[in-house]
């Protein structure tokens, strides 16, 4: 497979929703989009369907939350590409019970959300860094959400002031924390690294309540992941909007 005048993109949590979406539109903008899924056939059965359409999409099996799944897909990476120019960590849960106020969750739903949410961004991340620092133009994309959003949940008459999800909230609140200290590090470097809001998706996370379609929701991913040299980093942004954090 030779890859070597090609863009190569990761998404995770691939194989459904916004990230599905998310690799169709980097492939179709001629990025070699690797599918990441915790499940292989899932993964492979998604990345045909897309394949079959002429786009360069390949199937790749990653468990965010499993050390030795991350450690093999970085081996499988550096094996048939050598660096890795896109990182979109796209995986993430909502484990929230929305009838329950923020101190009745179990500290159950914390600790798994936060697993997910944000440890498993920062060990992706730390794993296929060497790979993304091998790149000319590296781009880490970190899937957050408004809900992350200090400044607005203790804004009254805001449009998320009082939305309890708590555990979701504050563990997206931590992805945009990890971003401005990775791309601090990383600032005299040609990577950069941006938080995005997908926007409110019709999604299975929220049973299809959402208002915009999951074509939209996956283009801030993509534009952030498509940036230039001039592009920014360290950013929170919905469609180039800045968010406050």
């Amino acid at each position: 497979m030779n890859t070597a005048t090609q863009t190569i993109a990761l998404v995770t949590g691939a194989t459904r929703g916004i990230g599905l979406e998310t690799v169709r539109q980097l492939a179709q903008a001629g990025v070699h989009t690797l599918l990441a899924g915790r499940k292989r056939d899932v993964a492979v059965a998604e990345a045909l369907k897309l394949q079959a359409e002429g786009l360069p999409v390949e199937a790749i099996q990653l468990d965010v939350g499993d050390a030795a799944s991350i450690a093999a897909a970085v081996q499988t990476v550096t094996e048939r590409h050598g660096r890795l120019d896109i990182l979109v960590n796209n995986a993430g849960i909502l484990l929230d019970d929305p009838t329950l106020a923020p101190s009745a969750q179990t500290l159950d739903t914390w600790r798994t959300t936060f697993d997910t949410n944000v440890f498993a961004v920062i060990a992706v991340t730390q794993a296929f860094l060497p790979l993304i620092n091998a790149s000319p133009a590296g781009r880490i994309v970190n899937v957050s959400s408004i809900l992350g959003s200090l400044t607005l949940h203790s804004q009254p008459g805001s449009p998320i002031y009082g939305f309890a999800v708590p555990a979701y909230n504050a563990s997206k609140s931590a992805v945009n924390a990890w971003t401005v200290q990775l791309a601090y590090e990383l600032r005299e470097s040609t990577t950069k690294v941006n938080t995005v809001h997908p926007g409110y998706v019709k999604t299975d996370m929220n049973a299809g309540e959402g208002e915009i379609e999951i074509s939209e929701g996956a283009r801030s991913s993509v534009g952030m992941a498509l940036i230039g040299a001039d592009g920014p980093n360290g950013s929170f942004t919905y469609l180039g909007e800045v968010l406050p954090w």
